[in-house]
């Protein structure tokens, strides 16, 4: 670094700890979390089999009984029977792993049919996992063996067509994915999803059970419905209540017990407490902070012992669910700020040591880093419109600033009334440089959701979940994971009469003609629309297939009995078509920057200002651009989404638009409509893999641009023009729009002091006012990523923004670590 670099606060901590200065002032307060993250911090997670053995010996006790049933009994005896577990300085507990330390659990209804070879790839690579030789005993004698020929992924790629089948898997083993269409459908047991954790913390277990049960009882015992839907449905919503009461008063007993063995009177009384409020809490409405904080956190432990969520469950709206309790104890006297903050950072990193284990090669190739997105939300509106933000969103902002840690995964939600002083708190916290907090914008969020057909004060009431998705807790009902189109294959196959030069020239689209004698770029487009629509078809067949599908195979009963329409129509979430819900469903188009710019490159040149011929750009690209360097150039140099430049944004805008129109036209198994989203999570690099050199200028194999940002170096006249140029390529009259991924990278000087924080501010509002759906910062110096490459043990600690998520740049691909160093660095 040079003496006049401008550091991140993040920066000055790494360097100082390499200077070995003293950093028990951050640690002041906070003993008793850093003691936890330290027990576990950089070392490689376990795979946790305990879970899978359970699940495997209930189903097969259970077959020929109803779905729902042998879920909710599988779930009631993996809880009574999984190991417990209660650290020395825990007082938020609850664990999903009967050990201490980092763990990820195996989901056999989804993988076990070829969990051998997986966890042969997960044991070694960048991000590895620990695996014991009696596990993997268990998985080839116990696990494999039951679940072979039953696993969702197997029924699926066998339900489908075979041309759909082939474009999506190798045709010699469907364990591995093409990457021309992706299909995630079978990689997890369900999208995102955040819970009704205030039905939790308002009426608790207790209640709900009793509800289930006082409906059954009402059943019409002659009934055909009643019988067959219905009682099934009720029965295992008393099943699954009675599984999280259990699970409490498991770890009630535990810290009773250890309380007895204790000598420190503090420690002591701390497991005292612990046992009463897990003896009361989730089985009965919380009373203060304390159970709150560990109703909800027992509540995710058993949703996450129940299925594979997407991105791990989300934590929903916590600074509003939370600050009933939190307020009444601060005015009684019962809790300080700093306690509150002891209790919130507990859940933190107890949160921090469930890993989201992907086992698929698709499943891995995307969540690099060992990925999460816990989402917790901030700030947005109240159900009636006004400003939401209170004293514990500030504590959360608080939190993250003093707390280096990248669990939870924060969300704040912006819109044009928001406090000066929570836009001032946001921007001096994404300036600590650590990817927090992500921002999701209501105005654009809100009115998507009304025209979706939400009720208003639901539409004001979403949280953020997963990567930049929202849910709206209580009125969406669609589960089923769905997949991602690769533009840059798409254009390659316009530019190659169907066919992908990774594949050997396989013939895998239409045939649209030889380039070469296309005349207008018209020509080029309508090969283009005929390469997406043909790609989008078999999208829609293996959602369609998915959708039918799950239901038969998967079940949902905690989930269920957490939404209100589930409960109202005794209906399985994983049911699909739920009266009164909305289908929320999308595909991701990957590469949109790359592709823009291409197609932008090629108008410009080849038609426009003819200074290249298509013959000699095809041979550049065949030639991945060797001895062409003066195409090359030429291609850099042309026009560029992410400028404000309308000659490329309209082509972005006319690309959305095709995908929409598809949309339109072809509602899902359930009657809904597929969104179109850009959020790649880290897909666009193995995506890129596949596509050759690229007439923007990408060389052959490189990573696709990034969700709905532009493409790596092309975005040069600053932050508020690439906005501007998102904000272009959207069609605004349309609905069937979600998310768009969009990573800005500042540099540290650039938002330096309270002016640079200033200028960030300005910046938010311009991204609020133009309507754009998510933004996340990297705010972090060039020469520290470059030193990190270098000497991965000097910068374990340092954290960036990777895709909707933060994590440990040392623990990311070096693929991966050089796209984040390729992005645009921005100053005002």
């Amino acid at each position: 670094m040079s003496c006049c670099t401008v550091l991140t606060p993040q920066e000055e901590r790494i360097l100082n700890e390499q200077a070995g200065q003293n950093q028990e002032k951050f640690k002041k307060g906070r003993e008793r979390v850093y003691n936890i993250l330290e027990s576990f911090k950089g070392t490689p997670p376990r795979i946790s089999l305990d879970r899978a053995r359970l699940m495997t010996e209930s189903f097969k006790e259970t077959e020929g009984q109803p779905l729902i049933l042998r879920w909710a009994k599988a779930l009631k005896h993996i809880v009574e029977n999984i190991p417990v577990y209660i650290g020395e300085y825990d007082i938020v507990v609850g664990r999903a792993d009967g050990h201490p330390g980092r763990h990820g659990l195996i989901y056999p209804e989804l993988d076990g049919a070829f969990l051998d070879k997986a966890v042969n790839m997960l044991t070694k690579g960048k991000t590895p996992y620990i695996v014991t030789e009696e596990d993997i005993k268990a998985i080839r004698e116990e696990i494999v063996p039951y679940w072979k020929g039953k696993t969702l992924h197997e029924l699926f790629a066998a339900a489908l067509p075979e041309d759909t089948r082939n474009l999506i898997f190798n045709k010699d083993d469907i364990f591995y994915q093409r990457y021309v269409v992706t299909q995630t459908a079978t990689i997890r047991s369900s999208l995102q999803w955040v819970h009704d954790y205030e039905k939790v913390l308002k009426r608790g277990f207790k209640d709900i059970k009793r509800e289930a049960e006082e409906r059954l009882a009402a059943l019409d015992p002659i009934n055909p419905k009643d019988n067959v839907e219905k009682k099934p449905f009720l029965e295992a919503a008393v099943l699954v209540c009675d599984a999280v009461i259990t699970f409490a008063r498991r770890y009630a007993q535990l810290a009773a017990s250890m309380a007895e063995q204790e000598t420190n009177e503090h420690r002591k009384n701390e497991l005292l407490e612990i046992a009463r409020i897990c003896q009361c809490v989730p089985e009965n409405p919380a009373r203060t902070f304390h159970e709150a904080v560990q109703s909800v956190w027992l509540t995710q432990v058993v949703s996450r012992l129940e299925q594979n969520i997407g991105a791990v469950v989300g934590n929903g709206r916590m600074d509003q669910y939370f600050y009933p309790y939190y307020k009444k104890d601060i005015e009684e006297g019962r809790i300080t700020e700093e306690y509150a903050l002891e209790l919130l950072e507990s859940l933190w990193v107890n949160m921090a040591q469930f890993i989201n284990l992907k086992v698929s090669p698709a499943g891995a190739a995307f969540t690099e880093g060992y990925s999460h997105w816990e989402a917790l939300t901030i700030g947005g509106k109240t159900r009636d419109g006004r400003d939401a933000t209170n004293e514990l969103s500030y504590l959360i902002l608080r939190s993250k600033r003093e707390f280096p840690l990248n669990y939870p995964d924060l969300a704040a939600r912006i819109h044009a009334q928001s406090p000066e002083k929570f836009i001032h708190e946001v921007s001096e916290t994404i300036k600590e440089g650590s990817g927090f907090p992500k921002l999701m914008n209501d105005e654009e969020i809100i009115p998507l959701l009304l025209a979706k057909g939400a009720p208003l004060e639901e539409a004001n009431d979403y949280c953020a979940s997963g990567c930049s998705e929202v849910r709206m807790v209580n009125r969406d009902t669609y589960t089923s994971p769905c997949a991602w189109v690769n533009l840059g294959a798409i254009l390659e196959m316009a530019l190659n009469d169907g066919k992908i030069k990774a594949f050997n020239n396989e013939q895998i689209g239409p045939q649209t003609g030889d380039p070469r004698n296309f005349t207008t770029f018209e020509e080029l487009w309508d090969a283009y629309c005929k390469q997406q629509e043909f790609v989008l078809k078999h999208v829609f067949i293996q959602q369609y297939v998915a959708d039918t599908l799950r239901p038969k195979h998967l079940a949902s009963p905690l989930a269920s009995v957490l939404h209100d329409l589930c409960m109202k129509e005794c209906k399985d979430l994983q049911s699909g078509d739920i009266p009164g819900g909305i289908n929320l469903g999308f595909y991701d188009m990957l590469g949109f920057g790359t592709v823009v710019d291409s197609l932008a490159a090629i108008k410009k040149l080849v038609f426009d200002d003819k200074k290249i011929t298509m013959s000699e750009l095809l041979e550049a690209l065949d030639a991945n651009f060797e001895g062409k360097e003066v195409i090359r150039q030429l291609l850099i140099n042309a026009p560029k989404y992410g400028n404000n430049d309308m000659y490329a944004d309209s082509i972005g805008r006319d690309i959305e638009a095709h995908a929409i129109g598809f949309s339109k036209k072809y509602p899902t198994a359930f009657g809904g409509e597929l969104d179109v989203r850009m959020v790649p999570v880290t897909a666009h690099i193995p995506l890129g893999k596949i596509v050759g050199a690229t007439p923007n200028g990408r060389k052959a194999g490189m990573p696709l641009a990034d969700g709905g940002g532009p493409s790596h170096g092309a975005d040069t006249r600053g932050p508020s023009a690439t906005l501007i140029s998102i904000a272009n390529t959207k069609n605004m009259g349309e609905k069937e729009r979600a998310a768009r991924l969009v990573n800005l990278k500042l540099s540290p000087s650039t938002v330096a002091g309270e002016e640079g924080t200033r200028k960030l501010m300005s910046l938010i509002r311009t991204f609020c006012d133009l309507k754009l759906w998510h933004l996340q910062f990297n705010v972090i110096n060039r020469e520290t990523l470059l030193a990190a490459q270098k000497d991965p043990e000097k910068y374990r600690n340092l954290l960036v923004r990777v895709a909707g998520y933060s994590a440990y740049f040392v623990d990311l691909s070096t693929e991966l670590q050089n796209e984040i160093i390729a992005r645009t660095e921005h100053s005002f």
